[in-house]
């Protein structure tokens, strides 16, 4: 990802900031897409495992990136409470 891309874009849904979500977190965060156990804003099944992710400075909610670019989609974002508790 970009780090001049990352310093311009911004959350479409909260305007917050966006950083690279953390490895430990992306782990997890597949964990769970695996077991079909994670859901996007349009409550379908997120089925494909993230090389990269993003996650509002709020701590609010997850973009997929998707072969190197963002998919700032308010429907494609994914709560992050989906992995509290992991």
């Amino acid at each position: 990802m970009d780090r001049k891309l990352l310093d311009i874009i911004c959350c479409p849904v909260t305007r917050s900031s966006l950083e690279l979500l953390p490895e430990r977190e992306l782990t997890a965060l597949n964990e769970l897409i695996a077991q079909r156990q994670i859901k996007n804003r349009e409550d379908a099944v997120v089925d494909q495992p993230l090389e990269e992710a993003l996650v509002t400075r709020s701590g609010k909610l997850i973009y997929p990136i998707r072969d190197g670019i963002p998919v700032l989609l308010e429907d494609q974002a994914m709560p992050l409470r989906q992995l509290e508790g992991r």
